[in-house]
């Protein structure tokens, strides 16, 4: 999921309920202590929906924990190869290439779970 501002309750709400939308089996959600991850909207909407997501929160302050940051850096090494952007559509385009490639190509996702730090994930099909 894009988007250009901030994350915020509705987006997140919206993050997650199309992930419930498109999964047959229940989600554990690893997130780390943003604040709107703690947000009531969303402790409500997860309350009503337990029976599909199930939310566990990183401990603060550990960033080499947190699965986002080792893909988010393989994004910025992305989209900083080759053409760089020059606009919001070069950023948008490039970012959709890079995240629909991780979609096709599943092994690619499977290396960011070889870090030692993120071992704490077990995968299973």
């Amino acid at each position: 999921m894009l988007y250009e501002d901030s994350i915020n309750q509705q987006r997140l709400i919206q993050f997650m309920r199309q992930m419930i939308a498109v999964s047959k089996q229940k989600i554990f959600l690893i997130l780390d202590n943003l604040r709107v991850h703690h947000s009531k909207k969303a402790a409500a909407w997860l309350g009503r929906h337990k029976d599909k997501i199930e939310v566990f929160f990183l401990p603060p302050h550990a960033p080499e924990i947190n699965l986002d940051e080792y893909l988010n850096h393989a994004a910025k090494l992305y989209i900083h190869s080759g053409d760089l952007p020059r606009s919001k559509t070069d950023m948008r385009h490039k970012t959709t290439s890079f995240l629909r490639s991780l979609q096709k190509h599943p092994f690619r996702v499977s290396v960011f779970f070889l870090y030692s730090s993120v071992s704490y994930i077990k995968v299973q099909e």
